[in-house]
């Protein structure tokens, strides 16, 4: 199963809803067997389609909190989440989408990510629509390199901490350090993108320093920052106070060639470490909080635009197949119906013209076999089911019997009853040897009497 994963850019609070527009964005796709297939920059018309997709959603975007929930489950969750958050936020709680970490924190705690609903709605219908599958949003603080720091001893600053342990440069100082506190891991995930509809023009100017996007995590919880470049090391410095910090810059970007220089990839940073895009990406693969909850869930039996224009075709084909079907069966049925019209009237004709005096038809054949019947008998024509011939065909079919070995013969309603006597042995054969003179023959278990049917 493929998977895309892509990076997107955080919202711009002076563009209103009706102009948000998606940059290009950086993506990484990767095939069942986790090996990268392609890599680039590219459009939201423009992205591979794959099986699954993983948005990282921008650090700026996203509020994570701490605290205890109350014991409630799917809507009734949903409802109360609100009025859990409300007093950390300053927009209305009810225009926010809030998402709860299936993994709980220590002391009972779970945490929160809280975010726009209208932005993330645009996100998710934005890609939908575009035809991806399987989408997945996931905070890109959470695919940030952990570092694990152990301190024995009280530092008195803090220390910038690369992936392989070394120590960089001091960020800044004095301050009263604690030991074992909760290392800081940052990011610089490039420059700030402008969203606004003019600005996504070429050529379009930045007015001031160049700000760039920087991604905090905090062992589960994260934030997000857009600073000035010059003053990263200070911001992160005023943030950890006495905690370690591992500083890392996004490297490998798709999408910076030599023409783009610039574009995309901030400047350097002393004391930071590279974070290739592909690291990145593939730690969003590993992570599980799933944004996509509640009202956003992925519900594999919803049809959504995308869903439907692919299937489209399909489902015009099977509803005209039905149609075809039932406009068939109806015009068999129609000729089915003539045809059966026809043989009866032929059925009544015939009837009408052998017996004139037939007033009314209601089951032509019937009602020719039993006139039939009546001059067959007023000819004095034995009929197969009176009682000479089935009392002939009975003498023949007696084989070992003996014939003084009857009690007692019954004729009535075209069928004979036999009584044999007691000591009389009837042989099972008898039923065979019935049948072979056009008779039929079956025993009463209540009575021991035999009847004696015309076979045919």
């Amino acid at each position: 199963m493929s998977t895309l994963i892509v990076l997107l850019p955080p919202r711009d609070p002076a563009v209103p809803s009706q102009e948000w527009q998606l940059p290009d964005m950086p993506f990484l796709l990767l095939d069942k067997s986790g090996r990268t297939q392609r890599a680039g920059r590219s459009a939201l018309g423009l992205l591979p389609r794959a099986s699954s997709t993983v948005l990282m959603v921008a650090a700026r975007d996203l509020l994570t909190l701490a605290t205890t929930l109350p014991p409630l489950k799917g809507p009734r969750l949903r409802q109360a989440l609100p009025n859990v958050v409300e007093d950390q936020l300053i927009q209305d709680p009810q225009t926010c989408h809030i998402a709860v970490d299936p993994k709980p924190l220590d002391g009972g705690r779970q945490l929160l990510a809280v975010i726009d609903r209208g932005w993330f709605r645009f996100l998710v219908e934005a890609f939908t629509t575009a035809g991806h599958r399987g989408v997945r949003a996931v905070p890109v603080t959470r695919c940030l390199p952990t570092a694990t720091i152990a301190l024995t001893e009280p530092v008195a600053e803090p220390a910038l901490v690369g992936a392989d342990g070394e120590t960089a440069e001091p960020v800044s100082a004095d301050i009263d350090a604690v030991p074992h506190t909760t290392p800081l891991v940052a990011a610089v995930l490039g420059n700030v993108t402008m969203t606004a509809p003019a600005l996504l023009l070429e050529g379009a100017l930045q007015v001031g320093p160049p700000r760039v996007e920087l991604a905090i995590a905090r062992g589960p919880q994260g934030e997000g920052l857009a600073v000035p470049a010059e003053a990263v090391a200070s911001t992160l410095a005023a943030l950890a106070m006495d905690a370690p910090v591992a500083l890392y810059v996004l490297s490998d970007l798709p999408g910076n060639e030599p023409r783009l220089a610039g574009a995309g990839q901030p400047a350097a940073i002393p004391g930071a470490h590279p974070l290739p895009f592909e690291t990145l990406a593939r730690r969003a693969l590993e992570c599980r909080f799933d944004l996509c909850q509640f009202e956003f869930a992925v519900q594999p039996w919803r049809l959504d635009r995308a869903t439907l224009r692919r299937l489209r075709l399909p489902i015009l084909l099977a509803i005209g197949a039905v149609v075809v079907a039932i406009i068939g069966a109806n015009v068999q049925w129609l000729m089915l119906s003539r045809q059966r019209d026809a043989i009866e009237a032929q059925m009544t004709e015939m009837l009408l013209n052998a017996f004139p005096k037939t007033t009314v038809v209601l089951d032509a054949p019937g009602q020719m076999a039993r006139q039939v019947q009546q001059l067959r008998v007023a000819a004095g024509e034995l009929s197969p089911d009176d009682f000479l011939p089935l009392a002939d065909g009975l003498a023949r079919s007696l084989g070992p019997i003996p014939v003084n070995g009857i009690a007692a013969l019954d004729y009535h309603d075209r069928r004979l009853d036999v009584t044999f006597k007691p000591e009389t042995k009837v042989d099972p054969d008898l039923t065979q040897r019935l049948a072979r003179n056009g008779l039929s023959g079956a025993i009463d278990s209540n009575t021991g009497k035999w009847t004696i049917r015309n076979g045919q």
